[in-house]
Formats: C-alpha cells, sequence, structure tokens
C-alpha cells in the first residue's frame, strides 16, 4: 500500500492525498493553484495564507459552501467542487 491510496473527486478528477493532509496541500501537490472565484470580479483563489484567516481557499465540500481548502483535512472518498462567488444561489 503506497501513501497516495487514498483520493478525493475535484471537479471530476481523482486527487491523490497523505494521511493528515488537508485539501488545499493536495490541491497545491497536484499542481491545482486556484479553485474559487471572488464574487464581484471573478478572479481566481487558492491559497493564501494557509491558516484559516483570509478566506481566499473556500470549497464546496460535500455538498457544504464556504469549507476552508487549509483547514480541512481530507478523507478518502469526499467531493470538493470550485467555489464560484459565495457558494450559494446569489438569486
Amino acid at each position: 500500500m503506497s501513501e497516495f491510496d487514498t483520493s478525493f473527486d475535484f471537479d471530476g478528477r481523482r486527487v491523490p492525498f497523505r494521511p493528515g493532509q488537508t485539501l488545499g496541500a493536495a490541491l497545491v501537490a497536484a499542481g491545482t493553484t486556484a479553485w474559487r472565484t471572488t464574487r464581484l470580479e471573478g478572479r481566481p483563489r487558492g491559497l493564501f495564507c494557509g491558516i484559516g484567516v483570509c478566506f481566499d481557499c473556500l470549497l464546496t465540500v460535500d455538498g457544504h459552501a464556504n469549507q476552508r481548502a487549509c483547514l480541512v483535512v481530507a478523507r478518502d472518498g469526499m467531493t470538493a467542487l470550485t467555489q464560484e462567488g459565495t457558494g450559494h444561489d446569489d438569486t
């Protein structure tokens, strides 16, 4: 068994991770540096502070919007999605 036998789904693709690794760390290790867009201008965002203060790394995880990728520990089989704006229907 290798250290990458576990993975989560990110926007339809498999992302491997090491035990204890956060979603943000696993995404960066896999070459993904942006997974959210800003609410007003649609600018790409990813890890910035890395400690859960700035809110730049928000993802939708298992159907829950506004999850900080730098704090959420990856679990085998979880689903993460790019978050557009607030992560909610803004109608």
